[in-house]
């Protein structure tokens, strides 16, 4: 069997997203797309012949031709404060209509409107229909994010990649909170696979919307689906564990046959830890392979008691699974 290729997520995710909270709060124009698009958690489309009262409807945020001076902008409140790794301008599908340069502030002040903005990509030119990524240096914590374009036009997307803040959350350490939820700091450190299905879905809030809304992987074939499985890395709040819930909902016909868990307490640096994570001997066992079924969620109890940052969910052989809980105390 071939090398198994592995996906790093490195911990890292969009801040941007909606599902976190994150929201546009002020724009100066968008009179042919709405800015409230721009952080739309789905790729971008364009449809030819779809116009609407103001002219050709676009999937992303898109102001119209400036006639005073100035430039256009637009405010993003991030759901949850973190730190900034990495930033996304994306233009796919504004071509001809597309600024001419960008630029990138933030501000951690609770009122924006008399913020001191930090800057985090000086203007420059940006290319239609293209992504354009820019790795930001600052190690600061941010709640708000300003995309400034020159001197007006349409972007299609803005994400920002990064950590939660989780020292600003104030978790009550002795009450029972989701350790693997997105909303309280949890990511994906790496997944061997998620064809149909992002593996970030399965830490999302609530139950999933649809099957799209879960992590799936392909279907095995030949000797991967004899010798291997499928596996997911996460990255918890520290916590000690009490219970897991494991859920399949929507997952009928693709649901996996079997899973386990394992988990670690590991905090090492960035350039050591998929070396210690990614060596299977490190890993402690917490559920021993268990069957799963369809459409519903799953309860196991955690007879020991264990701190954990990291969780390892193995699926076999392949499938979708909606959501995952780690149930537990911040520590």
């Amino acid at each position: 069997m071939k090398k198994e290729k592995i996906i790093f997520k490195n911990n890292i995710i969009d801040l941007a997203q909606p599902r976190l909270g994150s929201k546009i709060v002020y724009c100066t124009d968008d009179f042919f797309a709405k800015a409230s698009r721009i952080i739309s958690p789905n790729p971008p489309v364009f449809i030819p012949n779809k116009f609407d009262q103001n002219g050709k409807w676009m999937d992303g945020w898109e102001s119209r031709r400036k006639r005073t001076k100035g430039n256009d902008y637009l405010v993003l409140k991030l759901g949850r404060a973190g730190k900034i790794r990495k930033v996304l301008v994306d233009t796919s599908h504004f071509s001809g209509n597309q600024p001419d340069k960008i630029s990138i502030l933030a501000t951690n002040d609770v009122n924006f409107k008399q913020a001191r903005w930090i800057n985090l990509v000086n203007p420059i030119k940006v290319k239609p229909n293209a992504k354009h990524y820019y790795t930001i240096k600052s190690n600061q914590t941010f709640k708000f994010i300003k995309l400034n374009i020159f001197p007006d036009g349409g972007v299609a997307r803005l994400k920002v990649f990064g950590e939660i803040d989780t020292q600003l959350l104030n978790i009550n350490k002795k009450k029972i909170i989701n350790l693997a939820s997105l909303e309280n700091g949890a990511s994906i450190f790496a997944c061997n696979n998620e064809h149909f299905g992002q593996s970030e879905n399965i830490l999302a809030k609530g139950k999933a919307k649809n099957m799209g809304d879960g992590w799936e992987t392909r279907r095995r074939r030949g000797a991967a689906a004899a010798e291997g499985h499928d596996w997911i890395i996460i990255k918890c709040l520290q916590g000690s564990v009490k219970q897991f819930e494991i859920s399949t909902h929507h997952f009928k016909g693709n649901y996996p046959n079997q899973f386990s868990l394992e988990g670690i307490h590991c905090k090492v640096s960035s350039k050591k830890l998929s070396k210690i994570l990614l060596n299977p001997k490190n890993w402690s066992n917490l559920i021993s392979k268990s069957y799963l079924k369809a459409h519903q969620v799953h309860k196991f109890v955690l007879k020991k008691k264990l701190i954990i940052n990291y969780l390892k969910l193995n699926i076999y052989p392949d499938g979708g699974v909606s959501r995952i809980k780690v149930l537990g105390t911040h520590q």
